[in-house]
């Protein structure tokens, strides 16, 4: 579009010139002034308008022999240009496809691009990663530095978060040069913080990184959670665990992750009322199978009023293996074993995990049976790994008053009589 913009001027300077012409024959030029430069002896004199004209007429041709005079340049600077971005393209298409010396080599020499020197930089980083030369990474990260801050800053903390150290990672990020943090330093900030137990600052960075889009919403969700239930676990204090629950959104108030964490503090912190209520709460409004085997595992006491509760989930969740695994522990701490052994044979009917087994062996363990008990925990060390368990042996059940030997699980448990 440029060509025709020049030839448009050049019309609308032509037809203002001939306008001019016209109008200045038809005045008388006495009237209308004259200029007069004198140098060298010489007196050089035009009417006023002549005078306006000429002058503009050597603007031009003076800014059009300043242009002819630059044109070389120019043509050499878009030369450089051009060489540097192609260096760009194929040592990023180097980099990506392993070959890591070539890549790297020549980011290094598109580096003195002035537009795509930076970019340039961080690939040269990468490689130089790549090949395990941190002395060459540091000195890209050094031109990175002085060239754009921001950039160096969300790099570093990208490194150092990767090799698993948050400290470096987070004073990286902090360097005064490169605030404000763009999007991904923010979230690289948050993730940094929560890595040393600073979740509750972490958590605070949540408003700015949905404002700035970090991250899809779902994936926003998932860390706002974690998040959550991380500066709640962190929290040693019981009025701090109550302000940061309380300031929490109803909504986030309702994830299981985010209730577990907050009843395992509360209870920790001696809050027992609130995290057994907020349990219950939790439970009946959304069930949730882990949350029902912390119900069960919280050091809080009242085991009666516990154990009835899950009762009363059990009849409407009869097939539940964590609310049969929590009840089996329930009535392990009221001593009532038959009633646990029933409750885990029930349970891993269902499909229960390591957990039943490990329960049923201390169970079995502690009822002198430790055949079956070493045969449990065999079963639970399977099932942790995602192996097929092994039936208890009938030879090594030994006949109780209230259990038939003869009629048995599929896991070689012997059924309570009726």
């Amino acid at each position: 579009m440029k060509p025709y913009r020049w030839l448009v001027a050049l019309l609308v300077a032509a037809v203002l010139g001939v306008l001019a012409a016209q109008w200045m024959a038809q005045q008388d030029a006495a009237a209308l002034g004259r200029v007069i430069v004198r140098t060298g002896g010489y007196d050089y004199s035009a009417s006023l308008p002549v005078a306006i004209a000429l002058a503009l007429l050597a603007l031009v041709l003076l800014a059009v022999v300043w242009r002819l005079l630059r044109l070389p340049f120019r043509a050499w600077g878009r030369y450089r240009k051009r060489l540097g971005r192609g260096r760009l393209i194929e040592g990023m298409r180097a980099v990506y496809g392993g070959r890591w010396s070539q890549g790297e080599r020549l980011l290094g020499d598109a580096a003195e691009d002035a537009e795509a020197g930076t970019l340039a930089l961080v690939g040269a980083v990468r490689a130089a990663d790549a090949r395990g030369d941190e002395a060459a990474a540091d000195q890209w990260l050094a031109r990175l530095a002085e060239r754009d801050p921001g950039l160096h800053a969300v790099l570093q903390g990208e490194r150092m978060l990767a090799r698993g150290r948050p400290v470096d990672a987070i004073n990286a990020l902090d360097v005064a040069r490169a605030q404000p943090l763009p999007p991904r330093g923010l979230l690289l900030r948050a993730r940094a913080l929560a890595a040393v137990h600073r979740a509750g600052e972490a958590y605070g960075l949540l408003g700015a990184l949905r404002q700035q889009g970090a991250l899809p919403p779902d994936e926003l969700a998932t860390l706002e959670v974690e998040l959550a239930a991380a500066s709640l676990d962190e929290t040693d204090d019981a009025n701090l665990l109550a302000e940061r629950w309380e300031a929490m959104p109803k909504a986030l108030r309702t994830e299981p992750a985010v209730i577990g964490a907050y009843a395992r503090r509360a209870s920790a912190l001696g809050w027992h009322e609130a995290a057994m209520r907020h349990l219950e709460q939790a439970l009946e409004a959304n069930w949730d199978e882990e949350l029902v085997e912390l119900y069960a595992r919280l050091p809080v006491g009242h085991v009666d009023s516990r154990r009835a509760s899950a009762q009363r989930w059990l009849q409407q969740r009869p097939a539940s293996p964590a609310l049969l695994v929590a009840l089996a522990r329930l009535a392990r701490q009221q001593e009532q074993w038959p009633q646990a052994r029933d409750f885990l044979q029930r349970a891993l009917e269902q499909g229960a995990g390591a957990d039943a087994w490990e329960l049923l062996g201390d169970g079995l363990a502690e009822a002198g049976e430790h055949a079956l008990a070493a045969q449990a925990y065999a079963n639970a060390l399977l099932a942790s790994r995602g192996e097929p368990v092994q039936p208890l042996p009938a030879a090594l059940v030994e006949a109780a008053p209230d259990i038939d030997p003869d009629v048995r699980d599929a896991n070689g448990l012997p059924r309570l009589l009726e």
